[in-house]
């Protein structure tokens, strides 16, 4: 399973790249339904990301509360990046290098 708790409040999930991407945002959706306040999602193993993709982020921000600090991602790579600067989604993400600066941005949130 990519999710990981890494303390009471907080997850980290490790993303891949469709199909699993899917099955992996039906898990973290769980998730943040019953415990998780914040996550990390880890997109070192994204490599594509279609508007499905988008779809499903959009709606877990959403679930978590829609603020921006509840949800970062990391390590996207430079196709990843460009797409969501294209839709303009990186003005409502919070976006970090690594998931140790993610789990610092949380904590400083």
């Amino acid at each position: 399973m990519p999710l990981e708790k890494w303390s009471e409040k907080v997850s980290v999930i490790h993303l891949g790249d469709d199909p699993q991407f899917t099955e992996d945002m039906t898990a973290v959706e769980q998730a943040a339904t019953q415990q998780t306040s914040a996550a990390v999602l880890d997109f070192a193993g994204v490599h594509y990301i279609n508007s499905s993709n988008i779809a499903r982020l959009l709606k877990l921000r959403k679930q978590m509360g829609g603020r921006e600090t509840r949800l970062v991602l990391c390590n996207l790579s430079t196709q990843v990046w460009g797409a969501f600067l294209t839709t303009g989604l990186d003005k409502i993400f919070a976006f970090s290098d690594n998931v140790t600066t993610a789990l610092a941005t949380l904590q400083m949130a």
